[in-house]
């Protein structure tokens, strides 16, 4: 049976509905364990369409703005998976479900995902595990700045405590750790595809802001460690940039027409 976009539905509710029953126990004291074995049945489950969809289609499903958005509705329950096992964080189960919850409507409604064809440079062996590493690096990153938001505006009601920031902290780490390997493999894949490492194409403009916007907030933290605030303006100010970076390039000026990394729905 050859598995298209049409049948996504059909492993998507399922998926939603494990990890709704992960994020239930993990709120019982005594349900650790069924949360993280119904999270990792979801995972399986959401894989199995990624894995049999990249069949079908005979490339991976890394090129269109649907397919990326596919690929981080997957990795946002990762990141909660691994922040619950390692920090015993009982609401971040039901965060990233939300969170996935709502990519996945997205790509129902609004798929994006079209033909089979994959122009020449994206068929290098560096295209997939770059936009990999990048689509886990935006989960984490994402989490990150969706928790920084959450204190900027009930931070009056809800005292900033150092096990909060900690875990914003380890969301930032871990995504800037898999963004920079996601931004060597792009220039080893421009190295192939195009002669030279870096372009300063406007995609890797904005790449280059990003990356250096979270630099900001690791030498932030160590230099100012106790202006909480102030360094979660600075988390919110990089989710930013990396937006405009993912999908907002596609849509300015200077990437008309000009712009390599541009999704197209030809």
């Amino acid at each position: 049976m050859t598995i298209t976009w049409e049948h996504f539905i059909y492993f998507a509710i399922p998926s939603i509905i494990l990890w709704a029953l992960g994020a239930f126990f993990a709120y019982k004291k005594s349900g650790r364990v069924p949360s993280i074995l119904l999270t990792i049945l979801g995972l399986l489950v959401f894989f199995a369409f990624i894995a049999a969809f990249w069949q079908s289609l005979e490339r991976p499903p890394l090129r269109t703005m649907g397919e990326t958005r596919l690929w981080y509705s997957f990795f946002l329950p990762i990141a909660g998976l691994i922040t619950y096992i390692r920090w015993r964080y009982p609401w971040i189960l039901t965060f990233s479900t939300i969170l996935a919850t709502v990519f996945i409507f997205v790509n129902i409604l609004k798929p994006e995902i079209h033909n089979k064809t994959l122009m020449p440079a994206l068929q290098s062996p560096w295209f997939a595990p770059h936009v990999i590493v990048y689509m886990f690096s935006y989960a984490m990153l994402g989490a990150g700045a969706l928790v920084s938001l959450y204190f900027l505006l009930f931070g009056r009601k809800q005292k900033i405590e150092t096990k909060i920031m900690d875990l914003i902290d380890n969301f930032i780490y871990v995504g800037l750790a898999f963004l920079t390997i996601g931004m060597l493999f792009g220039a080893l894949w421009a190295k192939e595809a195009w002669g030279h490492y870096w372009s300063w194409d406007p995609k890797e403009t904005w790449a280059a802001a990003t990356w250096m916007g979270y630099l900001v907030y690791v030498h932030y933290r160590n230099h100012k460690p106790l202006r909480y605030k102030n360094a979660l303006c600075v988390v919110v100010f990089g989710f930013l940039l990396l937006q405009i970076t993912w999908f907002g390039v596609n849509y300015l000026p200077s990437a008309q027409g000009l712009s390599i990394h541009t999704y197209s729905a030809e």
